[in-house]
């Protein structure tokens, strides 16, 4: 549900400003409870994707538009994507292969450059 609603934001599904969905709605939606749809926006307001502003509500953050903020987000991701390989009973190398593949269907003209001064 955190990472869905990361992405939704990542992506622009949800716009820098606009209301995010109430606990309410969002347990409706989501078909959770309201104390867990509780849990994923105070989660997202402390890793700040998400902030309150009085007599408007919870509305999405703007993102991180620095590089050093950028690489802030891409380790929180990192770190959850890890715990998740870990809970899943991966071990790294394959966990490297995996993202490997991934960055490669994803950004297929992008060439690795290799540091290996043999080459």
């Amino acid at each position: 549900m955190v990472t869905a609603s990361i992405k939704a934001i990542v992506t622009g599904e949800f716009k820098e400003g606009q209301p995010f969905p109430s606990v309410r709605t969002l347990a409706a939606d989501f078909k959770i409870h309201p104390n867990t749809a509780q849990k994923v926006i105070q989660h997202l307001l402390r890793e700040r994707f998400l902030e309150g502003r009085p007599g408007i509500g919870t509305v999405v953050a703007k993102l991180p538009t620095h590089a050093a903020d950028s690489k802030e987000l891409l380790r929180i991701e990192a770190d959850r994507f890890v715990e998740e390989a870990i809970r899943l009973g991966a071990r790294l190398p394959e966990t490297i292969q995996i993202i490997r593949e991934a960055w490669t269907d994803a950004a297929p003209v992008q060439t690795e450059v290799s540091h290996d001064r043999r080459k």
